[in-house]
């Protein structure tokens, strides 16, 4: 009886160690994230779910990483593209992106058939939406890459960085597009 109540204890021991182990990951360096709606279509689609890597320093983003954050305007987290850093300047003109002078080809979009009636993404300067003339230090301009229908920075202003979950890096579910997220 008493190896039997030994064996159990170790086996309680381990699952307790195991469970510690999952919160700590979950909660301070990995956590999962299902997409939820068509904002980030084509690249991320609905039910699509990603691994988000929370050590991400604020810093360490790059222009067009993909980030998880806590809405601003509405109790949800929304998945994004980083367009603008801290002193950038960002205009869309012509359906073509400037940051800091510089066109950039947007090469993860979809603009689907019939694209060229009507601009994708329509004209603005940063300054027009937000009344900055550039990104504020500890902040980022972000846009979906559904933009007809993303709600982003040109609807709810700069992002601060304390509502960044951290960047999206895998892409776990379906099993058939396993793989980085970019």
């Amino acid at each position: 009886m008493q190896k039997l109540l030994k064996e159990i204890f170790a086996y309680v021991k381990v699952l307790a160690l195991g469970l510690i182990f999952a919160f700590i990951i979950k909660h301070y360096l990995f956590a999962p994230y299902i997409v939820e709606g068509q904002s980030m279509q084509p690249n991320l689609q609905e039910q699509n779910k990603l691994v988000v890597n929370k050590l991400s320093q604020f810093n360490d983003f790059n222009r067009f990483d993909i980030i998880v954050f806590h809405a601003p305007d509405a109790d949800a987290r929304y998945v994004k593209r980083v367009i603008g850093l801290p002193g950038d300047t960002v205009r869309m003109k012509d359906d073509v992106l400037y940051v800091n002078g510089k066109a950039y080809k947007e090469s993860y979009l979809n603009k689907g058939e019939g694209f060229g009636a009507l601009p994708y993404t329509g004209d603005f300067t940063l300054e027009e939406l937000t009344g900055y003339k550039k990104v504020p230090k500890d902040s980022v301009f972000v846009l979906g890459d559904n933009r007809t229908i993303s709600k982003d920075s040109r609807y709810f202003g700069m992002l601060p960085k304390e509502d960044i979950i951290g960047k999206a890096v895998l892409r776990i579910w379906p099993f058939a597009e396993v793989g980085q997220v970019e």
